[in-house]
């Protein structure tokens, strides 16, 4: 039997892990730079507040009404999140993180005849200790725990643990199931799946093996149909390791020198280095992009995008930021103003797997970067999130009337909450 650990409404339950007066108020995150909602509250749902709604059309729809705005604050999430996967990991045998939000966990050597009781233990404890409200799904394969976790989820009467250990359950689940929320379904498959008459999990189980196989010719469909079916055959080892690493970012307005941009490319790099290091994996490729403004008709419009080759696999902040900004000089183009720019590390692999080739740094070379990499990582978990950073990480500062001040271009969160749990300065203090 397979479980999946679900955080209810992550970004919103943990903004409200300190904000406990928000309990009953509608709160909705905001993406990067403020743009747009990208989590809700159930009350913020029922309100008919939509993903993706931009921030201004929020203001202007509700303005009478009280809703609490957090800007997205990664730090905080991860801490906290990090602290439910801590419990998890007390509790089961075997269990691997599938995202920020979400864990999976083997149970078949859990020693305990009672699986429902299980997972609502669970949730207890991890309300009581973190104050984080979870779901948990468990069958006999992770896709139809996905399934479970989704009524646990919506229903009240199931305890916040769903558990599908019969036919009869799985039937039943199956046919209130809609298809487009079936895990590997994507919305392409889903809509060829819907013209084809096919509107719930159940319509899509039901249907033959030569079927399947027939009109989508794709593995992953195929194996999603076997797993809906009680078949196990989504291996583990294939989903506990990312196969690449992306951090991007839309700018708070437009860039147009390349130094500038060097310094967004710096961290977003530095954070898929250190990305890398946290899943002991290591990258031989980095890519780098950048764009301008598409929705800016009015102004010339350029995108471009380049791989950029490493000699030897590492993980490494010192040799992934060179790498990207190197990248970077070879598809920047003056004239342009930039609104997005990311870096992308690709072929991973195990950090334990590392060749080194002719034209490398010799080891004790590579053992300095090793070495300080380790200290950096120490200091910034103790002191909070890049407390040091390189060099070409820090943002410029220009001259205001005799006043440095940063460069304008940071990352714009107006409503972002404090971090008690990770930085100094934002302890909490009694009164």
């Amino acid at each position: 039997m397979y479980g999946i650990i679900d955080c209810d409404n992550c970004y919103v339950s943990c903004e409200r892990v300190f904000r406990p007066d928000l309990k009953h108020t509608p709160v909705v995150v905001l993406s990067n730079n403020d743009g747009c909602v990208v989590a809700r509250s159930n009350e913020a749902k029922k309100l008919g507040i939509k993903a993706g709604m931009p921030f201004y059309q929020l203001q202007e729809k509700y303005p009478a009404q009280e809703i609490a705005v957090f800007s997205s604050n990664y730090e905080l999430y991860g801490e906290l999140t990090g602290r439910v996967v801590s419990l998890i990991r007390q509790e089961a045998p075997n269990y691997f993180r599938y995202s920020i939000d979400e864990c999976f966990v083997n149970l078949k050597k859990l020693e305990t005849p009672d699986l429902k009781q299980w997972g609502e233990q669970l949730h207890r404890k991890v309300q009581r200790y973190v104050g984080m409200p979870i779901s948990i799904g468990i069958a006999p394969n992770k896709t139809l725990a996905k399934v479970a976790s989704h009524f646990a989820k919506r229903y009240p009467g199931y305890r916040h643990c769903c558990l599908i250990d019969t036919e009869e359950k799985r039937e039943k689940a199956l046919k209130l199931f809609p298809v487009e929320d079936v895990w590997g379904i994507g919305r392409r498959y889903a809509a060829k799946l819907k013209a084809l008459g096919v509107q719930t999990a159940w319509d899509f189980a039901s249907q033959k093996a030569e079927w399947v196989r027939y009109t989508f010719h794709n593995v992953v469909i195929f194996r999603t149909w076997r797993e809906l079916n009680g078949e196990d055959c989504v291996p583990e080892e294939e989903m506990a390791k990312k196969k690449s690493i992306c951090t991007s970012r839309s700018f708070n307005g437009m860039i147009t020198d390349l130094a500038d941009l060097k310094t967004h490319i710096s961290n977003y790099a530095a954070r898929c280095a250190e990305k890398l290091r946290q899943e002991g994996s290591v990258a031989s490729v980095v890519c780098v992009f950048i764009r301008t403004n598409p929705f800016r008709e009015d102004l010339p419009q350029y995108e471009n995008f380049i791989e950029y080759p490493i000699f030897t696999a590492t993980n490494a902040t010192i040799t992934i930021v060179k790498a990207c900004t190197d990248a970077l000089e070879k598809i920047f183009r003056p004239g342009f103003q930039y609104k997005k720019a990311g870096v992308i590390v690709m072929q991973t692999s195990p950090e334990s797997a590392v060749q080194s080739t002719l034209f490398d740094i010799n080891d004790e070379q590579f053992d300095k970067l090793k070495k300080l990499d380790r200290v950096l990582d120490k200091i910034n978990k103790v002191n909070g999130s890049e407390t040091v950073v390189l060099g070409s990480q820090q943002y410029a500062l220009r001259s205001n009337k005799g006043k440095a001040e940063v460069f304008a271009n940071v990352i714009k969160h107006e409503f972002r909450s404090p971090n008690p749990t990770t930085r100094w300065n934002d302890i909490i203090r009694l009164k």
